[in-house]
Order: structure tokens, then sequence, then C-alpha cells
């Protein structure tokens, strides 16, 4: 029997809908409250955020776009710089001038249209960046995982086993449980890895004890500085990129267009939106999820109510210190095991959209924009942009539009030798 799809619109029963939300929650934590780790400030301001804008995001966009704006770490570098030369204020300012651009992107895209996106970006490129979103995060999940030493020295077997078992209850819960288990079988696997990994006494639980029950989120006011905002400001084209690929591999999973319904243009500017209140509030830049993309892909639960969800918990914890905290000392190879699942989920994406547009690689073209865009993407090559660097995904992207805008000027202009 296949599973049962719950609908983009649909609300699931109370019982249901809590697990699923808790689900989606457990997802983006890991990732989303690292970004404010590393940048020294408190996580309970960005997850305050990250909700907030999760939710304007489902209202801008009218409730057909389900998606989870979680912290992005495209900002990384440049902030880094900002903060030692100047300090954390003025990266805030810098980053409410990233999401004005994210806005006025959205607005000329709403005059334009999207139909570019088309021409530029065929399905023979576009497949392979949305595999590449889950492919370059491989690395991070394995690394997470500890099933790989970065100093090349030997791997603890206690992470592999917590790493494995929490993968393979994982898959085996996709094709084995039934009912709305099925459903909720990544927060299995997350329950079930987590007191694994307990028994093996790999939890530390010093953080919830001396953590606070009731704690107000820190906010702080933004500066401006033109030199802090001109280094800031060029990661927006990677973000940028990011959101097109996003929306077209959620599409991809949900089965609807969501370039055109409800637009990008709407998508786009509920990022910019989200990211400007997160900088004039002391938080960091969102963008939408891979780990929440994946969790739809694996559990076919597309609801936005359910994302809602995830939202509201993401906003309670901002205010419950020891909840937050117990949520943290979730050890890296139970995340690990789940990431790996869900970045092969979102890669397995790209080329199912290669496979439903039937892309045919007896065209020479096709097999090229497929290959360059691919090995652009893995092979590490980067370009420099004053502070901030283009690599991965975010290249491969431009890369793909490069050469999709010159296979459209062969085309108009009758060269092509595989013309029909």
């Amino acid at each position: 029997m296949e599973k049962k799809v719950i609908g983009i619109n649909e609300r699931p029963p109370v019982g249901q809908w809590i697990p699923l939300s808790l689900q989606h929650t457990f997802a983006m934590f890991s990732a989303s409250v690292l970004v404010p780790i590393l940048f020294g400030i408190p996580a309970s301001i960005v997850l305050l955020m990250n909700g907030i804008g999760t939710l304007m995001f489902i209202f801008i966009t009218k409730g057909k776009s389900p998606a989870y704006l979680g912290s992005s770490f495209a900002f990384l570098a440049p902030a880094f710089i900002v903060i030692d030369k100047m300090g954390y204020e003025y990266v805030l300012g810098g980053f409410i001038c990233a999401g004005a651009i994210f806005s006025i992107v959205a607005i000329i895209i709403k005059f334009v249209g999207v139909g570019w996106i088309d021409a530029v970006l065929p399905p023979a490129a576009m497949g392979p960046i949305v595999a590449l979103i889950g492919l370059e995060l491989a690395g991070s999940a394995a690394s997470t995982g500890g099933i790989i030493s970065a100093d090349g020295g030997a791997v603890d077997p206690k992470m592999v086993i917590v790493f494995v078992f929490t993968l393979a209850l994982a898959v085996i819960g996709q094709v084995v449980f039934r009912g709305f288990a099925s459903a909720i079988a990544i927060l299995i696997a997350i329950v079930a890895g987590y007191i694994l990994a307990a028994v093996m006494g790999m939890v530390d639980f010093a953080p919830v004890t001396s953590a606070s029950l009731f704690a107000m989120p820190a906010f702080m006011a933004p500066k401006f500085d033109i030199t802090a905002i001109i280094i800031i400001i060029p990661a927006s084209l990677t973000v940028i990129s990011e959101h097109i690929s996003h929306q077209i591999v959620t599409g991809q999973i949900v089965d609807r267009d969501l370039i055109r319904d409800p637009g990008l243009h709407r998508s786009l500017l509920a990022d910019g939106i989200s990211t400007m209140l997160s900088g004039c509030c002391g938080s960091v830049p969102t963008t939408t999820y891979g780990e929440n993309i994946g969790v739809m892909a694996v559990t076919k639960v597309y609801s936005v109510w359910v994302i809602g969800g995830a939202a509201v918990c993401s906003i309670l914890l901002a205010f419950f210190g020891q909840v937050s905290a117990l949520i943290s000392t979730i050890p890296g190879p139970v995340m690990g095991g789940i990431s790996f699942l869900l970045y092969g989920m979102i890669a397995a994406s790209g080329i199912r959209l290669l496979v439903d547009k039937k892309v045919d690689y007896s065209k020479p073209r096709n097999l090229a924009m497929t290959a360059v865009v691919f090995v652009t993407g893995l092979s590490g090559a980067a370009i420099q942009i004053g502070d901030v660097q283009l690599t991965g995904m975010c290249l491969a992207t431009i890369v793909g539009i490069v050469m999709g805008l010159a296979m459209y000027i062969i085309d108009k202009a009758g060269w092509a030798n595989d013309a029909e």
C-alpha cells in the first residue's frame, strides 16, 4: 500500500499534528542553532526569529509553499570579518541590507516574470543543481555523525554504532512501519537513537541542569556602516541561488509549480522580509532549509500546518531554556544519521527531476550541461568576490545559468546541430 500523502493545505488531527511538527523541529534544530553559536550570540533570539519568519513566509505565500526558514550559513565568512573589525551590531546592518536586496529582486521578478528560469536553467542544468543541494551536504552529515575523522585519526566505534542504528531505523521505518508511524519514522529514529546514545554514555546532561527554565531572548539593535554593508551583501547571491533551487526541488517533491504559484516573487520577498526583521532584532539571516525539505520528501507530509507547528515550537523553545538545552544534547551521530538520509533524498529529487522531464542525453548540449554543473559543484572550484567565496551549489547554479543562456542564444541563432 502506498504511503498516504498529507497535502499542503491539509490539517492533521492534533494527535498527529504535534509529533509531525516536532519532527520538523528536530530536523532543523542542530543547524539552526549552530550559526548563532559560531557568531557568539544567544541561540534563543535566533529560534524566536526563525519561527516568526517561517510564519510570515507561510502568510506571504498564501499557505501554498511549505518551507521552514532557518539560519543561513551563507553569511558566515563575511560576517566574521565585520565582527572582528566592528562588532556584531554592524553585521546586523549588513543583514538588513541583504534582506532588502532579496525584496528588490522579488519585486523585479514580479514584473519580469519567471519565464527566464526555463530558458536559462533547462532541466539538464536544474536537475544536477538540485542534486547538489543534498550532495554537497553529505560530507557535513558524515562529519557530524562521526563516521569520518577530520584529522585522519581513528573513528570512535560508539559513534558509528549510534549513527548506523539511527540511519537504519529511519530507513526501515519508511519501508516497514504502517499508518501514522511511517509518517513519524524520523522522529522515532531520533528518539530511539538518543536513548541508545544515552545508554552508551554519550549524552551530557550538564547543559540542561545549568540552563534556566524560563528566559527572555536577548535583542540587539543594528548599526550601519557602508564598509560592513559592502562586505556582507555579496553573499546575497548565494542565498538567492539557493532559494530558487529550493523552491524548484520542493515543487518537485509536492508536485506543484511553486515558482509560478504562489510565485517566486512571493517566496523570495518573504525570505527578504524575514531577514530584515531578523537583522533589526539581533538575529541572523534566514533561508529555506534543506533539512525540512528532506523530511517532506521522506514522509510525504507537505502540510503548511505542520511547518507552522514547527515554527511555533521554535518560538516556544526561545523562551524555555531547559527544553532547548535538552534538544541540544542530542549527540552528533543521531542527527548525522538522520541528515544522511534527508540530504540523500534531496539529491535523489534532482535525479527524479531529470527522469520526469525526460532529459534526452543523446543530445550533446544536455550531456555537457549536466556534466559541467556536476563537476563544478563537486570539484571544490571557487570564485572569490571580495570577501565572499562562491563555491559548491551556488557556483554550479551560476555556471548552469551561463551555459543555459549560451544554449538559448545558439538556438535562437540557428547554430545548433541537434535542432529538430
